[in-house]
């Protein structure tokens, strides 16, 4: 008689599919790590270093600010235009804006 405790040997084709899905679910974890990697990479705030002290002159309040390529520019409540070195944080030219 057999033995009713002896387990039925596993199909080939069962095993192949049991490896198959196995072999998926850890490309799928590898591919999700990987996505959320890129994100956190790509989405880092990442912004440009700002000089540590901007003098306004006497009576100018900033409006805007924005920063180009070696220069902060500083848009102020009446209409003038400061722009910064970036990097020493000195005023280098003062532009009035037309109305």
């Amino acid at each position: 008689m057999a033995n009713s405790e002896d387990p039925v040997p596993e199909p080939a084709n069962l095993r192949f599919l049991r490896l198959l899905v196995t072999g998926l679910t850890g490309v799928m974890l590898a591919g999700l790590i990987l996505i959320i990697a890129l994100i956190v990479i790509r989405f880092r705030d990442t912004a440009p270093p700002l000089p540590a002290d901007i003098a306004l002159p006497e009576g100018a309040e900033a409006k805007a600010v924005t920063l180009a390529e070696g220069l902060v520019l500083v848009v102020s409540e009446d209409g003038r235009l400061f722009i910064y070195d970036r990097v020493t944080g000195r005023l280098r030219q003062t532009v009035t804006l037309a109305d």
